[in-house]
């Protein structure tokens, strides 16, 4: 799992992103369930995500944050990057960000996919 936190902050809005690979719809929801055993995950306002699957094909999820999954899942896309599953977390401050908050999810995957190049 690579974690990157603090990647983001914004008018009190503060945004982290994880990541690794996966197999299937299972080892997403282990990812996830792993991800939120530690407490500021759990606690997040929104933890969204996406996942290309060889077997099963593009998954995402918005987790109240509407059209986040679709952002992320696009990068993946372009990159071709397929059994990895990359969350971007947002806990809320407290002021809506607009458009803005589409530019901090591109942001947190381009910083997630640099990480994950140089890992791999």
């Amino acid at each position: 799992m690579i974690q990157l936190e603090a990647v983001v902050s914004d008018r009190g809005s503060r945004y982290a992103v994880s990541g690794g690979a996966v197999v299937g719809r299972a080892g997403v929801d282990v990812f996830l369930r792993d991800l939120k055993r530690q407490k500021k995950y759990a606690k997040a306002t929104h933890n969204t995500w996406a996942v290309i699957l060889s077997e099963e094909g593009p998954v995402r999820h918005d987790d109240g944050e509407s059209g986040a999954g679709a952002v992320i899942l696009k990068m993946l896309e372009r990159e071709g990057l397929t059994d990895c599953v990359v969350v971007v977390t947002r806990w809320y401050g407290g002021v809506h960000l607009g458009g803005d908050r589409f530019a901090h999810v591109v942001t947190c995957v381009r910083a997630f996919l640099e990480a994950w190049r140089k890992a791999g």
